[in-house]
């Protein structure tokens, strides 16, 4: 398995070396090294293709690389001792193998350090200015930089309840004229909005007319009698403001003494009519809802947020909402509440953003589009295409003193459209190597190959 593990990434690393070639000689006008081509005894090296050896110094064929010189790595000796009996069977110190026969010493070389890759299946590399240059790689330095995530999903334009005024009576009767129009339709602060003819209203009118006469006929020296007469009026005259009718109009009751069987509501706020539950002659009961008025100069678009993206969206958080319908317009607000509720059959959460309306071009049930903008701080992150992704782990190549490349595993966070924050593996001032990743993957991977081949 191992031989076969070697002979294809030699495969895949030739067939890289051969299209650096290609590239060299188109850039360069040439493709042999300067040195000429040992083949044996090699003193120079190319450190991207180690099938390129000569005895004196030069360039790559291949990758127009300058070749190194060969050091010798550095070994120290020790002794084992090995079963003559049992293949493979070692032991650092004397005594017998597992089958009872005494074990021979025997006198072997070991790396002193550094030996193979720093991460496992991977080995450091060298790249020159221009071999990055034909395979478009570059290299980014690591630093903290101010990181926002931006999320997108969509909402619904609702009524700002806030500025809604829900219309209804504290009386029983008939619906003599509807004053107000139309669903839809606007109305001011003020305006008649429905008459209601009502039996019951008409008795406390005659209530409050008769606690007058008797307040008018009591005269008399003794305070508790005419402070009684007076609970009676003021009594009668809360009674009729509780079923809706106005001081103005219980003012004129006291100066006319006519009783009215009907009693006009008037709108308390300025808005549009959002429901209109009612028709003209219609009975209606205290408890009948009989209209809605909401003020549209500011409404709510209520997003819906996933909870995986909760932690990252708070209270006051930037927000742009579009439609559809209004292309090349954008509307601004911020997120004014998160609900503490998450919905069970969508595993999302409501988020309330507020707007301002004043032409009323949002609409009550439009389909909005929303974006919001997380600030996470400054945080460490590196271009997408600096991380080689197993499914098992991350890796990046840091440039090191001495101008190579090594591989180093990452701990990976936030994912942005083009960038990977860094959790663990890298600090500020690293540089990275970007782009050209399937080449340096498989270069790296040979060298590891080839380093193990050896011991």
């Amino acid at each position: 398995m191992k031989k076969v593990m070697i002979v294809a990434a030699v495969a895949v690393a030739v067939a890289g070396g051969l299209a650096l070639g290609y590239l060299a000689g188109r850039a360069g006008g040439q493709s042999t090294a300067e040195g000429g081509v040992a083949t044996g005894g090699a003193l120079y090296h190319c450190p991207m293709h180690p099938q390129i050896v000569s005895d004196k110094p030069g360039h790559c064929p291949i990758c127009q690389m300058t070749l190194v010189k060969n050091v010798k790595e550095p070994r120290a000796k020790r002794v084992i001792y090995r079963s003559t009996m049992i293949p493979g069977e070692t032991s650092d110190h004397a005594g017998n193998d597992s089958m009872g026969m005494a074990m021979v010493p025997e006198e072997i070389e070991e790396p002193i350090s550094g030996a193979g890759p720093s991460v496992d299946g991977l080995a450091p590399l060298v790249l020159s200015a221009r071999q990055r240059a034909l395979l478009g790689a570059r290299t980014v330095r690591v630093a903290a930089s101010p990181f926002v995530k931006t999320l997108r999903t969509v909402g619904l334009v609702t009524v700002d309840e806030r500025r809604m005024q829900h219309v209804h009576t504290k009386i029983q009767g008939w619906i003599e004229h509807l004053h107000a129009g139309a669903v839809g339709e606007t109305v001011h602060r003020g305006d008649p909005l429905l008459t209601i003819y009502s039996p019951e209203l008409l008795a406390t009118q005659r209530e409050f007319l008769v606690a007058l006469d008797n307040r008018a006929r009591v005269s008399s020296t003794m305070p508790e009698v005419n402070a009684d007469a007076e609970h009676l009026v003021e009594a009668a005259r809360k009674r009729l403001l509780l079923q809706d009718m106005t001081d103005a109009q219980i003012d004129e009751l006291a100066t006319t003494r006519e009783a009215r069987k009907i009693v006009t509501l008037y709108a308390s706020v300025s808005g549009t009519i959002t429901a209109r539950n009612v028709s003209h002659g219609e009975r209606i009961e205290s408890a009948t809802s009989l209209l809605d008025i909401a003020d549209l100069s500011r409404v709510w678009v209520v997003a819906d947020i996933y909870e995986s993206e909760l932690p990252f969206v708070h209270d006051g958080a930037q927000a742009t909402i579009t439609l559809s319908y209004l292309p090349g317009r954008a509307y601004h607000g911020r997120v004014s509440l998160i609900s503490p509720l998450v919905d069970e059959s969508t595993r999302t959460v409501k988020a309330r953003i507020e707007l301002e309306n004043g032409d009323l071009t949002l609409r009550p049930g439009m389909f909005a589009n929303v974006e919001l903008l997380a600030d996470l701080g400054e945080r460490i992150a590196v271009p997408k295409d600096a991380v080689l992704r197993s499914g098992t782990r991350d890796i990046v190549f840091v440039r090191t003193t001495d101008g190579s490349f090594e591989p180093r595993e990452v701990e990976l966070g936030i994912e942005l459209p083009e960038a990977w924050e860094i959790n663990k593996g890298l600090a500020e001032g690293d540089d990275v190597l970007a782009a050209a990743n399937f080449f340096v993957d498989a270069e790296s991977k040979l060298k590891a190959a080839l380093a193990g081949a050896k011991r």
